[in-house]
């Protein structure tokens, strides 16, 4: 009975242990990225092993570009459609998660998020698509981090390079030139918002950017965007 709590106990320090270290390899990871560009996400992994099941061969679209070289359309069109209260908030927006779960309740699925912009790059930085009550654990501790030691243009800056933009397709740079052939410091108002309305399901979106849904959806961002606050 001894030898057996013995074991227990010490099985129960070695998962507390890996554990920390696990959490400071994520901590470490947030440090070095406030100056430096994250290199591929993990999210981006998971995309890129499901691509090159298909085809071996298949590699990502994406390309880095400074803050300055990405349209100010283009940043208050994704504050306007994915995250309103950006430059208030300190990482949660518990009015709109509040308003999530309620009209999710309403219709018996998921049909809404309530994810800050830091919440959505805290999981696509460093953790997996799963939902578990672990995960999201993950997900908050990551997001206090990035609140506390980044300040709102870096976690901008980064999202808007790292996010999803369609089937392989990555960063405001790639989807500028995959769906208008131009860079992302010339997107216009109008295109700024098509790309902002495609980011919750953008494999999806990204098929039809020119649907009758994506076009009122465009419409409607582009009415909302003059109101955006987004970093100088």
């Amino acid at each position: 009975m001894r030898s057996a709590l013995h074991w227990l106990k010490l099985a129960l320090v070695w998962l507390i242990g890996l554990l920390l270290v696990w959490q400071l390899w994520y901590f470490g990871c947030v440090v070095w990225w406030k100056w430096m560009p994250p290199g591929t996400t993990s999210f981006q992994s998971q995309q890129l092993s499901q691509l090159r099941a298909k085809n071996p061969a298949a590699s990502l679209k994406r390309q880095w570009v400074p803050y300055e070289k990405i349209s100010v359309h283009l940043k208050r069109a994704v504050v306007a459609a994915e995250d309103d209260k950006f430059i208030d908030h300190e990482g949660f927006d518990w009015e709109g998660m509040k308003y999530a779960i309620e009209k999710n309740r309403k219709k018996g699925r998921v049909v809404a998020g309530g994810s800050t912009i830091t919440q959505q790059l805290a999981k696509n930085l460093l953790l997996s698509g799963n939902k578990s009550v672990f995960r999201k654990a993950e997900e908050a501790v990551i997001t206090l981090w990035l609140e506390l030691l980044w300040d709102k243009r870096r976690i901008l800056e980064v999202y808007l390079n790292e996010v999803e933009w369609g089937e392989g397709v990555f960063g405001a740079e790639a989807a500028a030139q995959h769906y208008f052939g131009i860079s992302a410091n010339q997107l216009s108002a109008p295109q700024a918002a098509r790309l902002a309305v495609m980011l919750p399901a953008p494999r999806r979106f990204g098929k039809a950017p020119y649907s009758a849904y994506m076009n009122r959806r465009t419409q409607r961002i582009l009415g909302r965007m003059h109101y955006a606050d987004v970093p100088k």
